[in-house]
C-alpha cells in the first residue's frame, strides 16, 4: 500500500511543479474574502443562543433513533445481555433531554 500511494502521488506532485505557474507576489490573493467580495463590518457576531435547547433536543432525538432503531431490528438476535449497554446508552439520551428541558425552562422559551 505504501509502495502504491508513493508511486501514484509522486509523479502527481512532480507534474504539479513542472506545469503550475512561477509564483509572482500579488497582494490581493492574501487579502480575506466573502464569496468573492471585499468583507464588510466585523469578522465576529454575537449569535443567539434562545433556540439552543431546541437543537440540543434535536441531536439527542437524532442519535437515539438511530441507534434504537438499530437494536430493535436486532433485538431478537442478540444476547440478554446486550440490554445493558442500552439501559445505560438511554439513560445518558434521556439525561441529555433532561438537561434540554432544563435550559428550555431556565431562559424562558417555554
Amino acid at each position: 500500500m505504501l509502495g502504491f500511494g508513493l508511486l501514484a502521488s509522486v509523479p502527481a506532485l512532480i507534474l504539479s511543479r513542472l506545469v503550475s505557474p512561477r509564483r509572482r507576489y500579488n497582494p490581493v490573493k492574501f487579502l480575506p474574502m466573502e464569496c468573492g467580495q471585499m468583507p464588510t463590518g466585523e469578522g465576529r457576531s454575537h449569535f443567539m443562543m434562545q433556540y439552543y435547547a431546541y437543537i440540543l433536543m434535536f441531536v439527542v432525538f437524532d442519535v437515539m433513533s438511530i441507534f434504537l432503531y438499530a437494536w430493535g431490528t436486532a433485538l431478537f438476535n442478540i444476547p440478554r445481555t446486550a440490554t445493558l449497554p442500552i439501559i445505560a446508552f438511554l439513560g445518558i439520551m434521556f439525561a441529555a433531554m433532561g438537561y434540554a428541558l432544563y435550559l428550555a425552562g431556565k431562559k424562558g422559551i417555554w
